[in-house]
């Protein structure tokens, strides 16, 4: 297995590479896992994929799975593709606030070579998966290539349990703009019921964390707002979701349905979240695993005065969130079959 990895930095792109290795052990293969750094530089891209497309790796592994871009360039007669996401800022993300590059022709033309080299290496890819539709789409649009979903389970899914439906909402991910933590800040603030909101994990900036912290305190919401900027053990992630009420998760046009989604299922807890939170909802439905709102806090808030007010359902929609599981096949033995097939 090929991937990239930014030093130190931990998320779904490691973890899907991580945990998938012990699994293919279990399942009777032999495997070697490699990592290349990579830096956010968009300067020095080309450079960095040349790292990975000077990697002749036909001699050594009868079949290399590559995840995180730009390992999907390396050279092997049998190469899979798990593609998790392009380079966002020179695909969907180029006409966002989210992409700090110019539009100056320079720029342009860097952007359609990468597309052109991007392309080039996944057409000679012996199959290609997704980690979503929402990428299965990218793909097809950007690239012109056909991909198939093969939605990533998490590690250990037994290790989660529900204890309890409490008052709170579990907001557990990276601390990062696009994940949208200051949204349900702000919808508590329009809440009409005691309903709390727990944000729990690492900050990836300080500058975003500090913003949360000065925000809470202008909506004076120190008494119902915990934020928790640290690395959530799995442990500490169980206990957590175990007495929440729901959790919640409104990344903007996030990559997948988002591990946060598919651990408050496995404790059976409903996720509140918006419609414009990329693959997500396609694992939500709303009203049936989970609720969908519209992005902005008043709708949040309703949301969460929803499933504070009727705990049967959100208890009911916990239950269909974990039945979803089961009806996409989000388990280890779909994921080794489709890999190896």
């Amino acid at each position: 297995m090929v991937s990239s990895a930014i030093p130190l930095v931990q998320g779904g792109g490691r973890f899907i590479v991580d945990w998938l290795a012990p699994k293919l052990v279990e399942a009777g293969h032999e495997v070697e896992t490699v990592w290349i750094p990579q830096v956010d530089d968009p300067a020095t891209l080309f450079q960095q994929m040349l790292a990975f497309r000077l990697m002749d790796l036909n001699d050594s592994f009868d079949r290399v799975i590559t995840f995180r871009p730009p390992a999907h360039v390396v050279r092997h007669h049998t190469k899979i593709v798990w593609f998790i996401h392009h380079i966002r800022q020179f695909y969907d993300l180029w006409e966002t606030d989210y992409n700090p590059l110019p539009r100056t022709a320079y720029w342009e033309a860097y952007r359609a070579n990468l597309k052109t080299a991007d392309t080039k290496a996944l057409d000679e890819a012996h199959k290609i998966f997704t980690n979503s539709a929402i990428v299965q789409k990218r793909l097809k649009t950007f690239n012109g290539v056909d991909a198939e979903v093969l939605y990533p389970p998490v590690l250990a899914p037994e290790r989660f349990f529900a204890e309890a439906w409490g008052g709170e909402i579990a907001f557990i991910c990276r601390v990062e703009h696009h994940k949208r933590q200051h949204l349900a800040i702000e919808a508590m603030k329009l809440t009409r019921t005691p309903v709390r909101l727990r944000i729990a994990g690492r900050s990836a900036s300080a500058e975003y964390a500090d913003y949360l912290r000065k925000l809470i305190a202008l909506r004076e919401l120190e008494d119902r707002v915990t934020l928790d900027l640290r690395w959530i053990s799995e442990g500490e992630k169980t206990s957590l979701l175990s007495t929440a009420l729901a959790a919640i998760y409104v990344p903007l046009d996030e990559d997948s349905y988002g591990y946060p989604t598919i651990e408050a299922a496995l404790a059976r807890k409903t996720t509140v979240t918006v419609s414009d939170s990329g693959g997500v909802p396609e694992f939500i439905i709303d009203g049936v695993s989970g609720i969908v709102a519209d992005p902005d806090p008043a709708a949040l808030a309703d949301a969460f005065d929803r499933v504070w007010t009727d705990r049967k359902l959100a208890r009911d929609l916990g239950q269909n969130a974990y039945q979803r599981l089961a009806e996409l096949r989000i388990h280890w033995e779909h994921v080794i079959e489709r890999l190896t097939s």
